[in-house]
């Protein structure tokens, strides 16, 4: 094979910290692959893993690597010749690299493990404190007390370890696509300045950083994947002019469809023209995803251009305490009775506080899991006759939680009949953490690897030359289609044109399922819902009557911000970002979906004006 010709093959393991402990054997055992590459790390991550380093010097690192992933196939991966990357670093990368290096001696394995650092940037918010540093979404100021502070750095450090003779390369934070971008970059030589292939190698790495999500997890047409509890994980076959296919190791079950890789292409990533990392900004609108036999989709049409000058700094702090305490309700009205009994638990200790002096909570949300609660005005069951009753609740002081745990159980006894509980006792009291979001010059943070005890400095681009003068996400500057909420009024028809077909004569109403695909996560307090038409016959419509005001319209009850709409014209798509939409988002939501991950599915609900001509020529009736 001619090096124009090389194939390199990634296996992506893991999506998270508390992923399956299949993949990584999986894809060792049962896929001929290059590289094996983990992502484990999210802001919550972050946090989590501070508060263990604070009371443990040695962690702070994703202990699932080392104990269970990598003791799983340390021995073949170093038999094979398979590099491994990892951000599993955490706050701790070294602390990390030094449990790997006693698993290796253990097992009497020899491997050369780098460390890329430089990432925390926590000795750098004294002065940007007296700065005035505001957040990026929110403009709020650096709060006193910060838990974690790091940047997301880009795939170069890790590139560099590799060509430095590195066998398994540990980071902290990096962004997600990072861990495949780098092992491309060496095994291709591609360079700093070669855009369009970093824009495609990034997105290969984006296609697998969530696991299974490429291999027919989270897809809209769930009952067409087979075999869920033998799901395969990803492999990527990535050539050197930046296309790749898609697929996974043989005889495992999933699905390798082009439009699960489209729903994973469209994921969390914003404004798909203007995708800024590190490395890149990258242009996904002309993006090419076409099947290629039943377990295999290729992809390609990738471009890039200079990033920015700056890194984005993810950093988390604590925010008082968050408790929520749940109650089963079973038997007629039992919706009205839960939440009945919700708002009695708030009432009778709201009371309480007073008579302590204590404030009020800062947040409280009664739901009704089994009602619907999250549709709004578009719940369907009203009349369920069981329910689980849901009360979360945010004070500044843990001894106010305490006190809410110890009055959700005598609700069983003292108010509606059909009260239980299958988990017992009372709910926990946790720190609530947030996010503070801000960008950093990259000449502010050095970056470096170091490997068999030598640091070596890493050379970033730090000339900023990519289009996007501020890397503020709501200052953005891709041509798109807007609403603000104060516009939200419009109803769900709104924009239908004339041929669209509208009349109860000429057209049915059906769901959006019936027409598109959609897959729905988050951005921090952004909810971003991607939607592919099914055939693109398909899209005018779409374009029509799936407007940012039929959007904003549908999520009026959860929606406080504008909604931006995006054309993704080469995969027949558009992405949807709804601001202010997940009351905070992640850990800092009280909602039982702060990811927005149910969005894209309560959006396929939405009814559409089909005409008659197009129905019928696609058998939709």
């Amino acid at each position: 094979m001619s090096t124009q010709d090389k194939i390199v093959r990634i296996g992506g393991a893991s999506g998270f910290w508390g992923d399956s402990a299949v993949g990584a054997p999986q894809l060792v055992y049962q896929a001929e692959i290059d590289y094996l590459v983990f992502d484990y790390l999210a802001e919550t991550t972050m946090a989590i893993l501070a508060a263990a380093r604070n009371k443990h010097a040695e962690l702070g690192y994703a202990t699932d690597f080392v104990e269970v992933a990598m003791r799983s196939v340390l021995g073949e991966v170093a038999r094979r010749g398979i590099k491994v990357v990892s951000n599993a670093g955490g706050i701790n990368p070294r602390g990390c690299a030094a449990a790997l290096a006693r698993l290796a001696d253990e097992l009497g394995v020899r491997v050369r493990i780098a460390v890329v650092e430089g990432d925390d940037v926590g000795a750098q918010l004294p002065a940007l404190r007296a700065a005035d540093q505001r957040d990026m979404f929110t403009g709020a100021a650096l709060p006193e007390r910060i838990l974690s502070a790091n940047a997301y750095l880009g795939a170069l450090p890790v590139a560099q370890a590799l060509a430095a003779g590195a066998d398994i390369v540990i980071t902290g934070r990096c962004v997600d696509s990072a861990t495949t971008l780098g092992p491309l970059m060496h095994a291709f030589g591609w360079q700093a300045t070669d855009y369009d292939l970093l824009a495609a190698g990034s997105l290969a790495g984006h296609i697998i950083e969530c696991g299974c999500q490429a291999t027919g997890g989270l897809h809209t047409d769930w009952e067409k994947v087979e075999r869920w509890a033998d799901s395969g994980y990803p492999v990527l076959e990535c050539r050197r002019d930046g296309s790749f296919a898609v697929t996974k190791p043989a005889g495992t079950g999933g699905l390798i469809a082009a439009a699960a890789v489209g729903e994973q292409l469209l994921y969390e990533i914003g404004d798909p023209g203007t995708y800024l990392l590190p490395d890149v900004v990258c242009d996904f609108r002309d993006v090419r995803i076409e099947q290629d036999g039943p377990e295999r989709v290729v992809v390609s049409g990738a471009r890039g251009c200079a990033p920015t000058g700056s890194y984005k700094v993810s950093a988390t702090y604590q925010d008082g305490f968050r408790c929520a305490g749940t109650m089963v309700i079973i038997g007629v009205d039992a919706v009205a009775k839960a939440r009945r009994t919700g708002e009695a638990i708030l009432e009778r200790t709201r009371t309480m506080f007073r008579q302590r002096g204590w404030q009020d909570y800062s947040a409280a949300l009664v739901e009704v899991i089994g009602a619907e609660t999250m549709y709004g005005p578009h719940a369907r069951t009203a009349q369920a006759r069981e329910v689980m009753m849901r009360v979360a609740v945010n004070h500044p002081q843990r001894d106010a939680l305490e006190l809410f745990a110890r009055e959700i159980v005598p609700a069983g006894t003292s108010w509606a009949p059909g009260t239980t509980g299958p988990a017992g006792g009372r709910p926990g009291v946790s720190p609530l953490i947030r996010q503070f979001s801000f960008t950093l010059p990259k000449r502010a943070v050095a970056v470096q690897v170091v490997l068999d005890g030598v640091d070596t400095a890493v050379a970033i681009p730090l000339d900023g030359a990519g289009p996007v003068a501020s890397e503020n996400i709501q200052a953005a500057t891709t041509v798109a289609t807007t609403v603000h909420a104060a516009a939200r009024g419009a109803g769900i028809g709104e924009g239908i044109g004339e041929n669209e077909g509208a009349g109860t004569e000429t057209a049915v109403s059906m769901p959006l399922l019936k027409l598109a695909y959609a897959r729905s996560g988050d951005k921090g307090n952004i909810s971003n819902i991607g939607v592919i038409a099914r055939h693109p016959d398909y899209l005018p419509l779409l374009r029509a009557q799936l407007t940012p005001q039929a959007v904003a319209a549908y999520f009026a009850h959860l929606v406080r911000g504008e909604v931006r709409r995006y054309e993704v014209p080469g995969i027949h798509a558009f992405n949807f970002m709804l601001f202010d939409a997940l009351d905070g988002g992640g850990p800092g939501s009280l909602r039982m979906d702060p990811l927005g991950k149910g969005m894209g599915q309560m959006l396929l609900d939405l009814p559409l004006a089909v005409p008659l001509p197009l129905a019928r020529a696609h058998a939709l009736i």
